[in-house]
């Protein structure tokens, strides 16, 4: 059964990651099979949180895009290439294909038959030849063991159909002959005594007691068909390995990982039917026909804390949304089909995810408890963001007791740990919070950081501009604004691209705008920094 993916938005913090654990532990209480992920790297305050509570960070999800693992193709359909080739065509003729991707014993694919090549071997190829096992023989030809000596038969095919005295006078049997023959007693005892590879009884017919004693003494393999002799001698080719006639040049194969549209744009080209589709490791997995690519189950996600395409997960297209909790304003996002939306205005998703616990009568862990609380104290920044709300603050103080634990204490440590810009380029900061917005057709990417000291960003004012410049400038951004917001004073500090200096002033006011400009109280992106912005905007 293929999981549900649940993740929050991408440059993850700890309210999107925090929801997507407790959302996918609570999913899975309900018979649903859930798991978290995350779109980029956690920051350090996320870090913190997950090794405080003991929690895995969840793995890291690239894209929801139709791979070719998502379509209802021919699974485990390949054979041994020591299989007979009757084997392979009954195989492709049961199951309509009319290729067959051929494996070794490790499973390692190691070429393909298709039933020209069957018919090619059948009607142009040595048809003297056989190489095969002794048991592909028997079921080839209905046939029942008389002796056997070897497990693998190799040789050159001889019918005697000349009469018996001509026979043995002028055919000079050789030790890797295989005769066809029925029941001339003369040639099969001249077959014996020169010692062939193998004698192939038609008709059923009998063999003589000291006949088989002395092919015992010579180690002459023995088998008896029910078929006559001209169906022995046309049937016995299919006998043969598959390996015989598997090809490995020129073959096009593709991994279950691909993307399903580079598939169907490189099989457009291409114009086969068939194709093997492989692992990494070089196993075969089955076949892929051109006619299975509508027969596809895209992935199913359920989104937290956001729903604007531009800041969810790749190929987002692609997939089935089921399901959305946020507490964002609704974007522009869309489903085919009706979902559970829940929405609500508070200042974390954690809040409404705790509602969907008591609603549902499910338990909540003391670990699942302490990451819920601490999304919720990360996004209302401890109850000062003008975000929070009662409930956000009934909610923690019911998680604090689950979770046994200070949430006062707990939460500034939390923030603390998360304000550190050390190590980081100025690259990563700008990027560790970055939310992208599109307002009647103009882009703008709002950052936002939290820090307990101004100067690690002000004493590189200047490089942090011209990368939001650079930025600004080669992604067609109307506007790139980063605010440091500091949690002990409880306002930003804002940095932005230098074309965007008239929208900002307007949008908070300011007469003598500048690089670092503080903005008191201001601390929360989604209800003090992005509406003012739209606002100014939608006005132009």
């Amino acid at each position: 059964m293929e999981k549900i993916y649940i993740f929050g938005h991408k440059n993850p913090d700890t309210d999107s990651v925090t929801a997507s654990i407790a959302l996918s532990y609570l999913k899975n209480q309900l018979g649903l099979s859930t798991t978290p992920r995350v779109l980029g790297d956690v920051n350090n305050e996320t870090k913190f949180v997950l090794q405080y509570w003991k929690v895995k960070e969840p793995k890291y999800l690239n894209d929801v895009r139709l791979q070719i693992k998502d379509i209802a193709y021919l699974k485990d359909f390949h054979m041994n290439g020591k299989y007979s080739i009757m084997d392979g065509l009954n195989y492709m003729n049961e199951n309509l294909v009319s290729t067959l991707p051929i494996v070794d014993n490790y499973n390692k694919f190691t070429g393909l038959v298709a039933m020209k090549d069957i018919a090619k071997s059948q009607i142009m190829g040595d048809i003297n030849k056989l190489c095969t096992s002794y048991e592909n023989i028997i079921k080839c030809l209905a046939a029942e063991k008389i002796l056997k000596f070897e497990e693998e038969i190799k040789g050159n095919l001889l019918v005697a159909t000349y009469r018996s005295t001509t026979f043995i006078e002028n055919v000079k049997l050789k030790t890797d002959n295989i005769l066809i023959v029925g029941d001339r007693h003369s040639v099969i005892e001249y077959a014996i005594a020169s010692k062939v590879k193998m004698i192939i009884l038609t008709n059923n017919s009998e063999i003589k007691e000291h006949h088989i004693k002395q092919a015992k003494m010579n180690g002459v393999n023995i088998i008896r068909s029910p078929y006559d002799t001209f169906k022995t001698s046309r049937q016995i080719g299919l006998a043969n390995y598959l390996d015989n006639i598997s090809f490995l040049d020129s073959v096009i194969s593709f991994q279950e990982e691909e993307d399903l549209k580079d598939f169907v744009d490189f099989a457009s080209k291409t114009k086969y039917s068939n194709y093997p589709i492989l692992n990494k490791n070089n196993e075969c997995l089955g076949i892929l026909r051109l006619s299975d690519v509508n027969d596809k189950k895209r992935k199913q996600v359920i989104l937290v804390d956001h729903n604007e395409p531009l800041q969810s997960v790749d190929g987002l297209e692609e997939a089935d949304i089921i399901e959305i909790v946020d507490h964002h304003k609704i974007g522009t996002i869309g489903t085919s089909t009706p979902i559970n939306f829940r929405a609500m205005t508070v200042g974390s998703s954690n809040t409404i995810i705790y509602m969907l616990y008591k609603e549902n009568h499910v338990e909540i862990p003391s670990h699942i408890a302490g990451l819920m609380l601490s999304g919720i104290i990360s996004d209302t920044l401890l109850f000062k963001s003008p975000t929070t709300t009662n409930t956000d603050i009934e909610t923690v103080i019911e998680l604090a007791k689950i979770a046994n634990i200070d949430y006062e204490k707990y939460g500034m440590e939390m923030l603390k740990a998360g304000a550190s810009l050390k190590g980081k380029t100025k690259e990563e900061v700008l990027y560790m919070d970055f939310k992208n917005f599109t307002i009647d057709n103009d882009k703008i990417g709002v950052a936002q950081i939290f820090i307990t000291n101004i100067e690690e960003i002000m004493n590189e004012k200047n490089e942090y501009v011209n990368l939001i410049n650079s930025v600004a400038e080669h992604n067609d951004y109307k506007l790139v604004a980063l605010f440091a917001t500091d949690i002990i004073t409880n306002g930003s500090y804002m940095f932005y691209n230098d074309n965007a200096e008239d929208i900002l002033d307007n949008a908070f006011a300011i007469r003598d705008i500048k690089q670092g400009y503080y903005l008191e109280d201001v601390v929360s992106r989604k209800k003090q920094i992005i509406p003012n912005i739209i606002n100014v905007l939608e006005k132009k």
